[in-house]
């Protein structure tokens, strides 16, 4: 199978991004205080029903704390109050909560509903707001573009979506920021830089899950989520990765038309998306809907952006999904784009294809090769580790898998091997997980592994097989006969040592680049009859 060493310095991993200063770290501190007592307040810092399960200390302490809590604790369920407390602090922790959303698996189907009006339910603006909002972005009247510019349909944390009518007829969603909102996420940005700093200075346990670098990575995709303009950008690049991707005839996902004429920095316009927005109880049963169909396209959509493109959408949530029969699904919502190199996307896949064929030895292999494991380590210990994680998981169906003990067993192991957090793959993980939620969702027994088999299966053919290292020996030796010919047109320096190396015979090197060759179109020849398949 593949192997990642054929990479060039694999094992150096790209910079995290640099820690940016607490802007005001007095306010910070106080918008930290804040949180913990909004949270205390609606009872979601240790929610009551979860107190005759703690041990008698934390009993005590938690009984403490209930004493602080506010009438919005008597109101709702845990999901329920967690939920307006995220609402209350703003688009940061909003943001949170639709993560938390996702995993119905490991917090509960319930707490999961009751955290899902997060994702697009959310408190909208009032319409004249919003026509000021857009005339001000594109500077032009309301009129002058759309017809029948009706109150918002979805409300989240950043922006809520306006139908509207172009006046050629066409359906259309106006997105626009709300007002104010730049001035809240800096507010929140500021908080969460000064908890990853305190957290690394008091909690040792935290810096290997590199808190600073953690925050940088969602500050820098919430701060590109409010410039509508590169939305558009994205939402176009996204658009072409789909169309390619349906054309090859694995029609998994789609994504709306951008109307540039409607782009501005605080407005976005896409033609209006097809079918029902999953977070609507009606989607799922729309008739000749094929949920197990729907849940796989979820999962391979995703994974085929990542490994074949580069490129993937990193916020799945069910409130930027919408599908239609049979098992048709068209993804909204491009503020955050995730992005891979060729040696994430060839450690991605070769870890897929590892626990798909259960060769622990592989995937640990790759893991120390690509630098996610210190060297001091055994690989063997590693490979050991990982079979006791996948053999319990590996065929079996999700509703037979715990995912809050495997997520703990997981954790586990990283501590023990000294596993730090990469920011590099934190909004590929965070996606996988939204994905995977999704799946779950759809179907409480969907198989992830089989959902990723085919793709995995294609991209290890494609990249790691026959052809692939055909086309590596090809581009090689293109690479040595440019490196030849740059040398034969340098003309010849004049310190006599150096005239002299110039002046070696080139019939040493001719014979190799002639062997070489040989080789290469002999390899090419034995491997004909896979090309041509």
């Amino acid at each position: 199978m593949g192997d990642l060493t054929r990479l060039a310095d694999v094992a150096t991993p790209p910079p995290p991004p640099p820690a940016q200063p607490v802007r005001r770290p007095l306010d910070a501190l106080i918008q930290l205080l804040r949180w913990g007592w909004v949270l205390l307040r609606h009872d979601a810092l240790i929610p009551r029903e979860t107190t005759p399960l703690l041990p008698p200390g934390a009993r005590l302490l938690a009984g403490l704390i209930h004493l602080f809590a506010g009438r919005q604790a008597r109101d709702g369920r845990p999901g329920q109050r967690l939920g307006r407390a995220f609402e209350h602090l703003g688009p940061v922790a909003i943001k949170l909560g639709q993560v938390l959303a996702t995993r119905a698996d490991i917090f509960g189907i319930e707490f999961a509903r009751d955290l899902g009006r997060l994702k697009d339910k959310l408190p909208a603006f009032p319409l004249a707001d919003a026509r000021r909002e857009i005339e001000r972005g594109l500077g032009r009247p309301v009129e002058a573009l759309f017809v029948d510019l009706e109150p918002a349909v979805a409300a989240a944390s950043l922006a809520q979506a306006h139908p509207a009518r172009l006046h050629d007829g066409r359906k259309v969603a106006v997105k626009v920021l709300r007002p104010g909102v730049e001035r809240r996420v800096a507010r929140g940005l500021d908080a969460m830089r000064l908890a990853a700093r305190l957290a690394h200075r008091f909690v040792p346990l935290s810096r290997r899950l590199e808190p600073r670098a953690f925050v940088e990575i969602v500050a820098r995709s919430m701060v590109i989520e409010l410039d509508m303009r590169l939305e558009a950008a994205a939402a176009s690049e996204l658009g072409e990765v789909m169309a390619r991707t349906r054309d090859a005839g694995r029609a998994h996902m789609s994504a709306p038309a951008v109307v540039w004429d409607g782009v501005g920095k605080r407005v976005l316009t896409l033609e209006w998306a097809r079918g029902l927005p999953m977070t609507d109880p009606a989607a799922s049963e729309q008739p000749g809907l094929d949920k197990d169909a729907l849940a796989d396209n979820v999962v391979r959509a995703f994974l085929i952006q990542a490994l074949d493109h580069g490129t993937f959408h990193a916020d799945l949530h069910e409130g930027n999904l919408f599908c239609h029969a049979p098992a048709e699904l068209t993804a909204v919502d491009f503020g955050i784009v995730g992005r891979l190199g060729p040696a994430e996307r060839k450690y991605l896949a070769e870890i897929l294809w590892g626990f798909l064929n259960r060769n622990y030895d592989r995937i640990a292999a790759v893991h120390f090769e690509a630098g996610y494991v210190p060297p001091e380590h055994s690989v063997e210990a590693f490979a050991q580790a990982l079979r006791a994680v996948g053999e319990p998981v590996i065929g079996k169906q999700a509703s037979q898998v715990s995912m809050g003990r495997l997520l703990g067993q997981l954790f586990e192991i990283t501590e023990l091997f000294d596993m730090h957090l990469r920011p590099e793959l934190i909004l590929l993980q965070k996606t996988m997980v939204s994905v995977e939620g999704v799946a779950r969702r759809l179907n409480p027994d969907h198989d992830l592994w089989a959902a990723a088999q085919p793709v995995v299966a294609a991209w290890i053919r494609r990249e790691l097989g026959p052809q692939a290292q055909v086309r590596d020996l090809l581009e090689e030796a293109r690479a040595v006969l440019k490196a030849l010919s740059r040398q034969a047109q340098t003309p010849n320096t004049p310190p006599a040592v150096v005239v002299e190396r110039i002046q070696a015979p080139l019939w040493p090197s001719v014979l190799a680049v002639i062997a070489f060759a040989a080789g290469a179109l002999a390899l090419v020849r034995s491997f004909w009859p896979d090309i041509l398949g």
